[in-house]
């Protein structure tokens, strides 16, 4: 009786443990903090379609002046539109009113994102790259990773229009797209279009753990110190031993 209570535990902890490693939808983004010249790149984006409605409140401008290399003077002209202060969060202008009305609800602030979701940056990472026509929705657009999103799909300038396709024609529409293909290109290539999503991931990974890039660096130096360290140790250790024997 005890084998198979246990057993039926482990089959009921199996969805949960798919939940947790984010499915086996994602893509990988290969997102990293550690590329500044990336780092940039995506918050450049960030703060030119997404600024606008998501705020990133746990962040200060003048924080990610510091951690990315830049002045702030560059951080003032290039990546503060609204113009707020300096030292100040990054929120947005949008009332929260306006927000309700317009999308039925105010969007999220995407400080955590990357660390908040199954699959953290991957799941960002695929989102972003998952959406597609839908005239059935008010914002005329959908997505396969999280269906019936309210968010429309502001980069698609960058990507170009996606349209579904689904397994066995339109009688196949109930269970969702099959796979989605490019109906009209956009300003980048694909490729072209993976690596901006990638830089952008990338920010909101730094943004979520900003100390992970000085972690990372300190890191190094603990390593070295715990070699020199051990190297020592031994040394003292052959010293103390070598009158015993």
């Amino acid at each position: 009786m005890t084998n198979r209570r246990f057993a039926a535990l482990l089959l009921g902890l199996l969805p949960l443990a798919a939940m947790a490693s984010g499915g086996g939808d994602l893509q990988s983004s290969g997102a990293s903090v550690k590329n500044k010249a990336s780092l940039q790149r995506g918050a450049a984006t960030y703060m030119s379609y997404c600024a606008g409605c998501h705020a990133i409140g746990y962040q200060r401008f003048s924080r990610m002046a510091a951690d990315l290399d830049l002045t702030d003077e560059q951080v003032q002209t290039y990546l503060n539109p609204a113009g707020q202060k300096v030292g100040e969060q990054m929120h947005i202008a949008m009332d929260p009113a306006d927000a309700q009305a317009w999308f039925g609800k105010t969007p999220p602030d995407l400080s955590l994102i990357a660390r908040s979701k199954p699959g953290g940056p991957d799941w960002a990472y695929t989102f972003l790259k998952s959406f597609y026509v839908d005239e059935s929705r008010p914002s005329g657009w959908n997505n396969t990773l999280l269906p019936n999103a309210s968010m429309p799909n502001v980069l698609w300038e960058l990507q170009g229009i996606q349209r579904p396709v689904y397994e066995g024609g339109e009688h196949g529409a109930s269970h969702g797209p099959s796979r989605l293909e490019l109906a009209s290109p956009g300003r980048l290539s694909p490729a072209e279009y993976d690596e901006t999503v990638r830089d952008l991931v990338s920010f909101l990974t730094y943004v979520g753990e900003p100390a992970a890039m000085q972690r990372t660096s300190v890191g190094v130096w603990v390593i070295l110190f715990l070699a020199a360290f051990t190297f020592l140790a031994w040394l003292l250790k052959h010293e103390y031993w070598r009158d015993v024997h």
